[in-house]
């Protein structure tokens, strides 16, 4: 598996980089997980407009969905004529919440094949897909993709929960959310700072720790990675839009 990051930053845009947005390629086929505010512009610089051949989208947070939204022009208005519908894997209210987003008083039905997510196991493409409700204040799922004897277990938007610990179990790569700082009081049950991170990776023996989803406005991302390394003693970084890793 590769996997490149097309947008990591927390919450909004932030000077460097989009919000939420990883494309994971296997055999030809290319997962775009999340697609977040901005990462239609990473998405063309990259690897190319009209890549995906399928998204998941974990939860319905602006900042994991509106270039879904704006998606909707490429693919339906294309001058070579309209693509046929992409695959969406999603929280059951998607279709609502993009249709309404896009405000055409229509659907997008045309643009996406919409399948609501749920705990379980299944295919998409060449991947074996695990998702499960994570702790986040909407409906939203950590996932876990396995190829060829390899896996990629992706935080979404937690704070400490069970069900990620089960999800990164021996995965290869932990890609993990690390958006609030250790040391002051942050909001319960919304995400995870990067002492809790490394915590979870140690638990979990996963073999790497990518950090992402920092909130570079009012974070510290030295910080965040003292902490992260205080609590994981395996190879750590944060990621940054544009960078690929092979899994």
């Amino acid at each position: 598996m590769r996997l490149t990051v097309l947008g990591c930053a927390g919450s909004f845009p932030g000077p460097e980089s989009p919000c939420s947005a990883y494309l994971v390629e296997a055999d030809g086929f290319r997962l775009l997980v999340d697609f977040g505010s901005g990462s239609l512009s990473s998405l063309q610089r990259y690897v190319g407009l009209h890549a995906p051949d399928a998204i998941l989208l974990t939860h319905l947070h602006c900042d994991h969905i509106l270039d879904a939204v704006t998606y909707v022009v490429v693919r339906r208005y294309a001058p070579e004529g309209p693509y046929p519908a992409l695959p969406v894997y999603a929280p059951a209210g998607a279709p609502d919440r993009l249709s309404a987003a896009y405000g055409d008083d229509g659907t997008v039905d045309d643009v996406y094949q919409f399948y609501a997510l749920q705990p379980g196991t299944f295919p998409i493409g060449p991947f074996t897909v695990t998702v499960d409700r994570v702790n986040h204040p909407v409906e939203t799922y950590g996932v876990r993709l396995e190829h060829g004897g390899r896996s990629l277990c992706y935080s979404s938007d937690t704070a400490e929960c069970d069900a990620l610990l089960r999800l990164a179990q021996n995965a290869d790569v932990f890609l993990c959310e690390a958006s609030y700082l250790d040391g002051v009081d942050n909001p319960p049950d919304l995400h995870l700072t990067g002492r809790e991170a490394g915590e979870i990776a140690t638990k979990a023996a996963v073999g790497r720790l990518l950090l992402t989803h920092l909130v570079a406005a009012w974070g510290s991302e030295a910080h965040t990675l003292e902490s992260a390394a205080g609590a994981y003693s395996g190879p750590l970084g944060v990621v940054r839009a544009g960078a690929s890793y092979d899994i």
